[in-house]
């Protein structure tokens, strides 16, 4: 049985997006359109989050369901 990948408010965006390019429209669905910018390089998901406003648990859950791949909703 493999085991799940647990994505954090801690990580990078720039780091899960390279290691997992599907949670990139995640981002995008969720309004965190700088996913792909350079900002993305120096902002952990919890400081994108409060940025944008973005409930960050709601896109912890969405990113993580497409990372173990599972259908996200958001």
């Amino acid at each position: 049985m493999k085991d799940s990948v647990k994505i954090d408010k801690d990580m990078s965006i720039e780091d899960v997006i390279n290691n997992y390019p599907e949670t990139q429209s995640v981002f995008k669905n969720y309004g965190l359109e700088c996913a792909g910018c350079r900002a993305a390089l120096f902002k952990n998901i919890e400081e994108g989050a409060t940025i944008f406003n973005i409930n960050l648990d709601a896109l912890l859950i969405a990113i993580n369901k497409v990372v173990n791949g599972k259908r996200s909703k958001g």
